[in-house]
Formats: C-alpha cells, sequence, structure tokens
C-alpha cells in the first residue's frame, strides 16, 4: 500500500502540472517588458512573514525579511569565518573570579591573605597567560530567587549575599582549565575549604544550604568580548546606529513582557556596557562558547522601541502603557534596520516589498527592489518562474534530473542544513514511553519515501546536527523497518490488538498528526505515516492548517499530538533552545516537552567548551541519547537545488571603475547567495568566457 501510493503521488504531480501548463498565474505589479523588471528580485514563499522582529521572530519565512532588513554585529564569511558587520572587530579574553579564602586552608584552617595569593601568581607558571590582577573588596548583595522546597511551590525569597574579598584574574584568553591550574599554586583544598553557607543569610535556616549551592559561586568563570563598532552606519530613518543600540536589543531580549525565543542565547551574559559610543564590552556569567555567534542578531533601534517610544505608541492606541509591550508596536509590520534593504509594504498573504538602501555601508545593492511573493504551492511557484514572475525557484525531488539537463537556468546545489522530522507531544500520556515512540518510527518504511517521494534527492538521518560536521555521530545507523518489532514494542509497553485495534487498560490507541498547509511533501508524509500506524492497529487522524495558525494554535502553545516539521539548522553545535529541558514553555522551541537530566547536562557541557575535540565528543553522546529516547523519529536530509534564470549575474566595478560581469558561483559552504547584493538580471543571457 504505502509503495502503492509513493508511485501514484508523482504521477497525480505530473498530471497537475500538464492540466496547468498553459495556466499561468499573474502578479498584478509585474512591470512586464520594462527595464524596471531588471532591478526587481522576486523570491517565492510558501508561508507568509509572521514578525518582521528580529528578536521576535521564530520562522523561516520572517528571517527571510529580517535578515535583509537588519544588520548584526558579524556574520560568517564564504569558508564559514566570522568576519565583522556592525563591528569591525573584536576581543575575546575572560575575567576569572574567585573568593579569598578568609577563613583557612584545610587541613588546619592555614590563612592566606589576597596579597599572597597574588604574589604566588605572580611567580607560578600561570603568569604568562595574565594580563592584570586585581582585588576586589567585600560586597553585600540583595538577591530575589525562588524556594526551592516543593511545599513552597516557588515562593519568592529574599537572601542576602556577603563576598568576601575576591581576586579578579584578568586572562588574554579564555581558559576553561584555569581554576584547576590555580589548584597547583594555591593547594587542592583551597577551593574545597570554602563553605558557601558562610556568605548566605536568608530567613529560613533550612533554605541556607540549598540556596547557597545554588547562589553562592566561590569561582567565576567570565568570558568577555570587546566590540568595536564601525562608525557613520544609519537605521533606515538616518538615526546614527551606536552602542547604545546593542545593549537595548540585549535588554530587549531578556525584558520576560516581549517573550523573545532568543531568551537562552544571551541568558549567560552578566551584563552588556556601552563603554563609549563605539564600543561594547560584554561579560558573561560562565563559560559560552556560542557568544560570538549569538552577535549575528539583527540589532534593533533603540530611539524607536525604548521604554518612552512604546509609551507613546500605547497612549495614542488609547492602551495603557504598562499593558502595551514590544510585541504589540506597529514595528513589526514597518521595521527599520540597519540592513542593505528598506521595508516598503506589507500586504499579508500576497507580498512583502523592500527597496534598496541606498545608503548601506557596505555599498548599494544592485537590485533596487526585493519582493517576497507568498505562493502557498509549489505549483503555482513553478509555473510563475517558467513565466518570469518570479527569479527562483527551489526544484522539487522529482524535478531534478531534469531541471539539471535544461539549459535554460543555472543551478546550484547541496545538502541541507537541517532535517525533517514527525514530533510527539511528550506531555501526552500516550507518547512518554520510549518505546511507544521507537515502535512508530520502526514502523515507517524511510527507505521508500526517500526512492519513491523524493527521487533519492534525500539522505536518512539519525539525530540532531547537521549531517555534514563533525558533530553528527556517523555510528549511529537509523532506525531498521520493521513492523512486527514495533507492534513487539508496544506490547511490552502494555498495548494489546483487540479485534484489529491496539488498547491499553480499555482505551484505545489513537492520535492526530498534523502539518502545515501548502506543503505537500509533508501531507504525502503524514499520510504514508497514518496508513503504517493503521496497520498496527493505532486510530491516526491526520490534517493540515494554514501556517499561522498551525504555529499561533498548536505549536507555540504545545497544543498538539504529533507533528511533522522541519529544522534549519546553524554550523554552531548549541542544541540549548531546541532540546534542553528549560525551553518547554509557550512560544519556546522544545515544543515536543521533551526533558532528560543526561541531555540537559551535555547540552550545558557543549553550550560551554572551548575545545573542539571535546565538543565533538559531547555531542556524539547526545546524538546517542537523543536516538535512544526518539522524541523525534528522524526522517531525512534533504538535497536542494535551486534554479535561477541564467541572465542573473554577479555585476561589481572593476579596478578602472567599469562594471565586470562574472557568474554566480556557490562558496566552499555551498552558498551560492553569498555575494547577493551583487546580483543583476541582465536583458539577455551573457557569454562568459572560458578560464
Amino acid at each position: 500500500m504505502v509503495k502503492r501510493l509513493l508511485l501514484i503521488i508523482p504521477v497525480i504531480i505530473t498530471i497537475l502540472l500538464l492540466q496547468s501548463f498553459f495556466w499561468v498565474p499573474t502578479y498584478d505589479n509585474q512591470i512586464k517588458g520594462s527595464r524596471e523588471r531588471l532591478y526587481q528580485f522576486i523570491q517565492g514563499s510558501i508561508g507568509d512573514a509572521s514578525i518582521l522582529n528580529p528578536i521576535l521572530s521564530a520562522d523561516s519565512s520572517s528571517s527571510d525579511i529580517n535578515s535583509m532588513v537588519f544588520e548584526g554585529l558579524l556574520d560568517y564569511d564564504e569558508e564559514l569565518r566570522y568576519r565583522g558587520r556592525l563591528a569591525t572587530n573584536w576581543e575575546i579574553y575572560e575575567e576569572a573570579l574567585f573568593f579569598v579564602n578568609v577563613e583557612g586552608i584545610l587541613p588546619d584552617r592555614t590563612p592566606i591573605t589576597a596579597n599572597e595569593i597574588i604574589r604566588k601568581i605572580k611567580i607560578s607558571n600561570l603568569k604568562s597567560q595574565i594580563s592584570n590582577i586585581d582585588i576586589l573588596p567585600p560586597q553585600t548583595e540583595l538577591i530575589e530567587t525562588r524556594d526551592p522546597r516543593p511545599e513552597k511551590k516557588g515562593a519568592k525569597v529574599v537572601a542576602t549575599l556577603t563576598f568576601p574579598q575576591r581576586i579578579k584574574v584578568t586572562l588574554k584568553s579564555v581558559d576553561q582549565e584555569f581554576f584547576e591550574k590555580l589548584e597547583g599554586v594555591l593547594g587542592k583544598n583551597y577551593f574545597p575549604s570554602i563553605r558557601p553557607e558562610k556568605y548566605l543569610t536568608v530567613s529560613a535556616p533550612d533554605l541556607i544550604e540549598p540556596l547557597s549551592k545554588q547562589l553562592v559561586q566561590i569561582t567565576e568563570h567570565n568570558p568577555v568580548i570587546i566590540f568595536h563598532l564601525r562608525k557613520g552606519i544609519l537605521f533606515h530613518d538616518e538615526h546614527e546606529f551606536d552602542s547604545g543600540d546593542v545593549k537595548f536589543t540585549y535588554e530587549a531580549i531578556m525584558d520576560g513582557r516581549n517573550i523573545s525565543p532568543r531568551v537562552s542565547d544571551y541568558e549567560p551574559i552578566k551584563s552588556v556596557e556601552a563603554i563609549d559610543k563605539y564600543t561594547v564590552k560584554v561579560t558573561y556569567k560562565r563559560l559560552y562558547s556560542p557568544a560570538i555567534s549569538t552577535w549575528m542578531m539583527g540589532i534593533l533601534p533603540e530611539h524607536l522601541l525604548n521604554k518612552e517610544a512604546l509609551e507613546k505608541e500605547a497612549k495614542a492606541k488609547g492602551v495603557a502603557p504598562d499593558k502595551f509591550t514590544m510585541r504589540d508596536s506597529d514595528f513589526n509590520r514597518n521595521p527599520i534596520g540597519a540592513g542593505p534593504f528598506k521595508f516598503k509594504e506589507w500586504k499579508s498573504d500576497e507580498y512583502i516589498h523592500l527597496i534598496r538602501n541606498d545608503k548601506y555601508w557596505e555599498g548599494v545593492p544592485n537590485y533596487k527592489e526585493y519582493i517576497y511573493r507568498i505562493i502557498p504551492d509549489y505549483l503555482g511557484q513553478e509555473m510563475e518562474f517558467y513565466a518570469g514572475t518570479v527569479d527562483s525557484y527551489d526544484a522539487q525531488a522529482h524535478q531534478v534530473e531534469r531541471f539539471k539537463k535544461d539549459k535554460r537556468f543555472q543551478n546550484f546545489s547541496g545538502l541541507s542544513y537541517g532535517y525533517s522530522y514527525i514530533g510527539y507531544n511528550m506531555r501526552r500520556e500516550l507518547f512518554k514511553d520510549w518505546r511507544v515512540r521507537k515502535a512508530l518510527g520502526m514502523a515507517i518504511n524511510n527507505d521508500e519515501i526517500i526512492k519513491f517521494l523524493f527521487y533519492n534527492q534525500a539522505e536518512k538521518i539519525t539525530g540532531p546536527f547537521v549531517k555534514q560536521t563533525d558533530y553528527y555521530n556517523q555510528n549511529i545507523k537509523p532506525l531498521p523497518y520493521d513492523p512486527e518489532g514495533a507492534l513487539k514494542l508496544l506490547e511490552e509497553a502494555g498495548w494489546k490488538k483487540v479485534n484489529g485495534r491496539l488498547e491499553k487498560d480499555g482505551k484505545p490507541f489513537q492520535f492526530t498528526i498534523i502539518t502545515n498547509h501548502g506543503n505537500e511533501l509533508r501531507k504525502a508524509i503524514m499520510i504514508i505515516a497514518q496508513n503504517s500506524w493503521k496497520k498496527l492497529g493505532i486510530d491516526v487522524k491526520a490534517d493540515t492548517v494554514e501556517w499561522a495558525v498551525f504555529l499561533k494554535k498548536y505549536i507555540d502553545v504545545g497544543n498538539f499530538d504529533a507533528v511533522i516539521l522541519g529544522w534549519s539548522m546553524g554550523i554552531d553545535p548549541d542544541l540549548y533552545q531546541i532540546w534542553h529541558s528549560s525551553q518547554t514553555g509557550p512560544f519556546q522551541l522544545n515544543f515536543v516537552g521533551y526533558n532528560n537530566p543526561e541531555a540537559d547536562e551535555l547540552i550545558i557541557k557543549i553550550r560551554q567548551e572551548y575545545d573542539r575535540n571535546k565538543q565533538i565528543e559531547y555531542c556524539n553522546k547526545l546524538h546517542e541519547i537523543i536516538y535512544r529516547d526518539q522524541p523525534y523519529t528522524f526522517l531525512y536530509v534533504g538535497k536542494w537545488t535551486a534554479l535561477m534564470d541564467k541572465k542573473i549575474v554577479i555585476m561589481e566595478k572593476g579596478a578602472d571603475g567599469k562594471e565586470v560581469i562574472k557568474p554566480i558561483t556557490p562558496t566552499k559552504t555551498g552558498n551560492f547567495r553569498f555575494y547577493f547584493n551583487k546580483w543583476i538580471k541582465l536583458a539577455q543571457e551573457p557569454v562568459f568566457s572560458v578560464q
């Protein structure tokens, strides 16, 4: 049945294409035959954006537009090395803090002063990696926290933390082993001799021990990034960008009222200081290896979104200012950034229109306009690509071989950074047993999906890391297709077949699987999964939902049984947002509710480890754990093939000031859009000389 369904799907698609050959959707604003069309790049998209604010958005369509309108402090170059954008350059070092042991060192409580500690460090083999040492005076700090006792249900507690003298050692670079090395200088009993409970005061005596372990940090790794900002950068409203905007963007992310999905990326930050107009100091609470990459985030204009601006907007709308947040602002549909394109218009479910930023710091883009059209099915996108009303098209799997031979188009291919999966809501009683989740995966013939539905334009995947990287554990084998083995697992989990259907304690095994409307491949996989599970005796309903409703009503609030979705991944192996148990709330990305303390520990280790080899070791182990738990049925990573008109080229100025035309070529990482700002469409196909 599955194989027959897989064979029928491409036939249906072919028939639809033949029926639609002479029907081409039109675009009202298309300027046919005009030279101005050469200066427009029109991109088709299945779904509309949801919110044009980089600290609030979580969907790919919004991210596409935000990347054009906003600019980060840095990004990747052609070979995935960091390069400056709003920042010209940066330095990374560490400020390591630790208590002066005022009680003395065990076994005999030998006293040691701050000055003696400094003297020992300066004559040790650590001196070469140290740029400065300071003594911090004693200080007292009030801390609000939550009562850890279950019966108190997290009631608010105010504690007083009294710091003794502390030593701040400024290291020339981050060293995760610094305190281990310091024990070789001060003695292995130096830190164990310090009793954290001596430095905490709280109303309930029985809270001192648990809270002191949580709040009293005897040692602190404080990595520091100093960003030097580019001068003269203007936001699209002509207001100059400066360090205040960087500080404001961080504070807006951390403002709980904004419900930013980026909080976990920036929570490790201890402070962001605007040292001067063009210098920002970011200090971290602890080791956090992805720190630098988080500053690719688009920077917001403080003057348009600060407290005063939001209060003014709230009053104009007749809304109480204390009820009005950044999420309510009109800015999110009329964004102003510092990127290469300016926002012009957004007509929901039709298009988003951008125009080029003539004052973009890196040079004016060649395209005058960027139009993001919402075309909610791939057939429509294909027809419009043929008609020239969109400039690019992502070939579907069944079309790849044909299009690669079509001399009308240029094409680019590669393995995607990401994967598709079936996710199970682990809050539901039905999916709490790993045997059930594994059985559901074993019932699906993934080989046939890839062969017949994707025409082998995909590869199986077993875990959450980008398959092309060392972080992905290549030793893990995909789940076998084994319906009989799946049924045995379900029986072990207490499910029995009664009159052809699975039951447990008299209740049938039934649930609903959903995916977003407009993605025919996901819909086909959903039907295949539904039929595969029905053969086991499971009653499965399937549904597709329009994208905005899909996110708002189901995903953002965790209101689903099972879902078919995909992740577009970055290179960095930090998976905190998607897999850590703290990220299971509304609008957060661990919407399946995965919770495993062993995985949590590894996720933290990965984001704190600066040694790449150790990071790879931790990632491979995390991959094993997630594969064992099967919170997702990992399906495949797609191979992409992008098509464009051959008249689209790179145009730049040569040394003599004359225009130079070059073909578009991908970078070593497969990114063919890296030089997008230099793209242009010619009136006729160019002829390039063979090099």
